[in-house]
């Protein structure tokens, strides 16, 4: 993967991004992504944020290698208090991080997503995470891709804010609504693996000492597995 050949994850999340011209990328990593971009956009202008040193140092050469400067801009930073409020930033891209960390990075820095009209986030485990933080802070979910790359599973989400969005089941926090409708091949075959990752489990926390503790934990594995049995029918 470089600046010019993404990895198809990585590819589905810039393809969202292509038509703004002033983005940023959260946790940029080696800014492949706003590489990528600046380099197939003219007039793009991206913020690439990176939290700790080493990556920081890698980003801000490759942006220097590929002749970037005046396009991207690398700055180190904790998620999105890299971002100024002149920076007029339309769209932004959190990628690569637990579902969960993402939704802290976007709740710590709510104060920056004024006048944001987008953001793709593409959280690589418990996506239900991103989606409870967007359908509580009134943004709505216009598109959703699952895709399967080198033997992992991915979910990219793309939001846009809506004021009284529509409410979100807990059948759609947890699998996605667009993605649940769909029913692709790569979606019924991520919720199959996890349903039979979470039958195994069950069966040995039935095995188990029955405390008030393990009786909750069944309960909730219980009522996510018949989530999956009725999404999966669907």
């Amino acid at each position: 993967m470089n600046d010019r050949q993404l990895s198809l994850r990585l590819e589905r999340v810039a393809s969202y991004l292509s038509h703004f011209k002033r983005i940023a990328d959260i946790g940029s990593d080696h800014a492949y992504l706003p590489c990528y971009l600046a380099l197939r956009c003219p007039g793009l202008f991206a913020i690439a944020g990176e939290l700790n040193e080493g990556p920081y140092q890698s980003a801000c050469a490759q942006v220097r290698r590929s002749g970037l400067s005046d396009a991207v801009e690398v700055r180190k930073g904790n998620g999105l208090e890299v971002l100024n409020s002149d920076d007029d930033v339309e769209a932004i891209a959190i990628a690569g991080m637990g579902g969960p960390l993402i939704a802290s990075i976007l709740e710590d820095g709510k104060t920056k997503l004024r006048g944001v009209q987008t953001l793709v986030l593409q959280p690589n485990i418990a996506a239900h995470a991103v989606r409870e933080w967007l359908s509580d802070h009134e943004f709505s979910i216009s598109a959703e891709e699952i895709i399967e790359e080198d033997g992992k599973i991915y979910e990219i989400i793309v939001a846009v804010p809506e004021k009284d969005p529509s409410h979100l089941t807990e059948a759609d926090l947890l699998f996605g609504p667009i993605l649940r409708h769909e029913q692709a091949p790569t979606f019924q075959k991520k919720w199959r693996r996890e349903q039979h990752s979470w039958l195994q489990v069950l069966e040995e926390l039935k095995k188990g000492k029955q405390t008030k503790e393990m009786g909750e934990k069944q309960r909730k594995l219980e009522r996510k597995l018949q989530l999956v049995k009725e999404a999966l029918e669907e």
